[in-house]
């Protein structure tokens, strides 16, 4: 059986946190260990540069804390090809002919990159990269000829232009080359966690996140911190769930579902502390976490281990995507020396 290639990655920078764990992190997983899919997972360097291009060094460092992250979850690259993006060359060029075939009205349009532009502030100093890197994430796609690719729920705007590129390119050279991609989304209501300040999106930016290496002690005290109900003065006080940022955790990561609709409205109700929802909550976390942190520390004794599982990726995966680029080039007409 001929196994569907999946396609996937995160930009290096910083650690990632348990937002893409339920968000990506756990399909790629399920993927990889179904036996149905061919799984390449990349570390997208040259896409950070796009905002981060003057600080080398934050890419450079974060790049084996992603491939920590990724093994510590239980991504195996004995079933996963786990790459670095600014080694697979084709990529470079495929992008530049995907930049013909789009035009500047169609990624203005685009309200992932409307809104990610908005929250960096960019104003008048938008740096270009940026601003069509959903052009470059198109290439990433459609080099290995992906056909699902796991991803939130706000990246389906990115797949759609991907799709479009795909048909303009077939289109203009009249070959079925490329491959339109699907999404492959995390189960409804888990596409976004908020912040632990009650914020609408968990982000390294914004400094309200629990990473996958946080310590326990340090997840204690960020889950102590979190956004509940400002009007739950006191035990006996009823409380609100609506935006009450430890019941949405819950609801996402506790499997006793009817114990947390229990616990629901027992607070609506009054007699329940935000404390002791937050223990609770710790205690599912921890049960989460503290595997993932105790294989991601075996991993991080041999980081020379490491690098050479991101080597021989990257080896594989450029190998892979340079028999696209010749097809591409055959189609374009730009295999000038490659003909008989």
């Amino acid at each position: 059986m001929t196994k569907e290639i999946v396609l996937t990655g995160d930009r290096p920078t910083g650690k990632l946190h348990i937002g893409h764990f339920v968000g990506s992190l756990k399909n790629r997983v399920n993927m990889q260990n179904s036996g149905n899919y061919d799984p390449y997972i990349m570390i997208a360097d040259t896409q950070a540069f796009t905002d981060n291009a003057r600080d080398p060094e934050k890419i450079q460092n974060s790049l084996l804390e992603v491939a920590l992250d990724y093994l510590a979850v239980g991504i195996d690259p004995l079933k996963s090809t786990i790459f670095v993006q600014s080694q697979i060359q084709g990529l470079f060029e495929l992008t530049s002919y995907f930049m013909n075939l789009v035009t500047v009205a169609r990624l203005q349009r685009n309200p992932t990159v409307k809104a990610e532009i908005q929250q960096k502030g960019f104003g008048e100093s938008l740096p270009a990269g940026f601003f069509t890197y959903p052009v470059s994430q198109a290439a990433d796609i459609t080099i290995f000829k992906a056909t699902k690719v796991p991803v939130g729920d706000d990246q389906e705007p990115m797949l759609e232009q991907t799709r479009e590129l795909v048909r303009s390119f077939n289109n203009a050279y009249g070959k079925a080359i490329l491959v339109e991609p699907e999404g492959v989304f995390p189960p409804k209501g888990q596409g976004r966690i908020p912040g632990l300040d009650g914020n609408a999106k968990m982000s390294k930016s914004l400094n309200n996140a629990i990473y996958l290496s946080d310590d326990a002690d340090t997840v204690a005290k960020k889950v102590k911190s979190m956004y509940t109900d400002p009007q739950h003065i006191k035990v006996e006080d009823p409380g609100h769930i609506e935006g009450n940022t430890v019941f949405t955790y819950l609801d996402i990561f506790a499997p006793d579902k009817q114990k947390v609709q229990e616990l629901k409205e027992q607070y609506m109700a009054g007699g329940l502390g935000d404390m002791k929802i937050k223990n609770y909550l710790l205690e599912i976390l921890e049960a989460e976490l503290s595997p993932i942190r105790q294989r991601r520390n075996e991993f991080a004794k041999d980081k020379g281990a490491v690098l050479n599982i991101l080597k021989t990726g990257s080896q594989k995966a450029n190998s892979v995507a340079e028999q696209t680029m010749k097809e591409v080039r055959t189609a374009i007409g730009v295999d000038y020396f490659d003909k008989d």
